[in-house]
């Protein structure tokens, strides 16, 4: 089995390394950790719906990095923090995803750091050849 890693969790509070990948791969899946709206290490401003935005734009750069697209997202985990922004997510999360959306978990957790939604996901690529 051939394990790939992508990055790393960057660096927490007092500048301290995170200790998880932001991806790894291996035969053909890629496992995406968590991602928020940050930006250069601050969660952007502007509320829920920019930070929804910039939280997908973030996974969907780190599925380009490891050569995957939204198209072969087969399960995504969504942390909400305000279960009452559950319908305005879903209406920019179906913008994202289509008409053939993944497999999806939405829970209400209390979040890690000061954001307002967390999605994580599966993908999966046959191999080429």
């Amino acid at each position: 089995m051939s394990i790939i890693r992508y990055g790393t969790g960057g660096k927490g509070a007092g500048g301290q390394p995170l200790p998880f990948a932001r991806a790894v791969a291996a035969d053909g899946w890629l496992f995406v950790s968590g991602q928020v709206g940050m930006e250069n290490g601050e969660v952007i401003s502007g509320g829920l719906i920019p930070e929804i935005h910039k939280t997908i734009q973030n996974v969907i750069a780190i599925l380009e990095e490891a050569g995957y697209g939204l198209e072969h997202v087969v399960r995504c985990g969504v942390w909400l923090d305000d279960p009452r922004d559950f319908w305005t997510f879903n209406k920019i999360y179906a913008e994202y995803f289509g008409a053939a959306p993944p497999a999806r978990a939405c829970v209400q957790s209390h979040m890690m750091i000061d954001c307002k939604v967390e999605i994580d996901c599966v993908a999966y690529k046959r191999a080429e050849g």
